[in-house]
């Protein structure tokens, strides 16, 4: 009989900053996994089942996302959203990790390991966003700063509908696409824009070089978001990374195919025990 993964979702207390969770598995190593920008912690439930035996399992919601406070920065950096994960660890006691990063969430876990060279073991950057390297007080494109008008003009349910498809590949099945328009659907002011201004000044290729962990970067083959081209350089920046590459999948490739997007993070789990 197959064990049934118990998923729980609950809050955590910062020292008055309140962090929403979703959390399985007991060890002996633990995950944390990081989301993109439309997305949060729920959209991992596909995937969870399939790490939890090996591994504890913490994903948050970012900052402003879900039930997780916004943060006090009009324009953060991944150093503003570091701190917050840095305490969330803290009460979690969790002293190394693993750290998947999916998307924007990868800007975040190259830093984390950057900075934090002792607690992360190894990483996993998933469909990887790179980042465009901006200045706060430079003009931004549209690409970026109509993510944010889109979803004041729209609403939640008509920004996601419009959004959404693009996260999947041509042939995903029915239940990933409405997984990933269900979650960014979720997606709320100021939580939002302010990782649009992490998405902004974010340079992933200058960060990786100054990381040390064992590191995976994998990719759909149908991502047309960050299209494998895009991870391929990302790869460049630490020749020592393993590049992988996972037939038929877009953007969204944990919900559209669990079993095969997990084959890499288990490696990685193995690999740092």
């Amino acid at each position: 009989m197959t064990e049934t993964i118990a998923i729980t979702e609950h809050t955590v207390d910062l020292g008055g900053r309140t962090l929403s969770v979703v959390e399985a598995g007991e060890g002996p190593g633990t995950l944390v996994l990081l989301h993109g920008i439309g997305s949060s912690a729920r959209s991992w439930t596909d995937l969870l089942p399939l790490l939890a035996p090996h591994a504890r399992c913490l994903a948050w919601d970012l900052p402003g996302y879900g039930g997780s406070d916004p943060l006090d920065v009009e324009h953060p950096v991944a150093a503003d959203y570091l701190a917050v994960l840095d305490r969330w660890l803290d009460v979690e006691r969790v002293q190394t990790c693993v750290l998947l990063g999916h998307s924007l969430g990868a800007l975040i876990a190259g830093e984390a390991a950057r900075q934090w060279p002792d607690r992360v073991a190894g990483m996993v950057l998933a469909d990887p966003g790179s980042g465009s390297g901006l200045s706060v007080n430079e003009p931004w494109p549209d690409r970026l700063t109509s993510r944010i008008s889109d979803l004041q003009a729209l609403g939640q349910p008509d920004f996601a509908a419009a959004r959404a498809p693009r996260m999947c590949a041509p042939g995903a099945p029915e239940h990933a696409r409405a997984v990933t328009q269900r979650e960014m659907a979720r997606v709320k002011l100021p939580g939002y824009a302010q990782a649009v201004a992490l998405l902004a000044q974010a340079d992933l290729a200058a960060t990786l070089p100054h990381t040390r962990c064992p590191l995976t970067l994998m990719v759909g083959s149908d991502d047309i978001i960050t299209p494998p081209e895009s991870v391929r350089r990302l790869a460049d920046q630490r020749p020592d990374a393993t590049y992988l590459e996972l037939p038929g999948l877009g953007h969204a490739g944990y919900v559209e195919a669990p079993a095969l997007y997990a084959e890499p993070i288990l490696a990685m789990l193995e690999r740092v025990r």
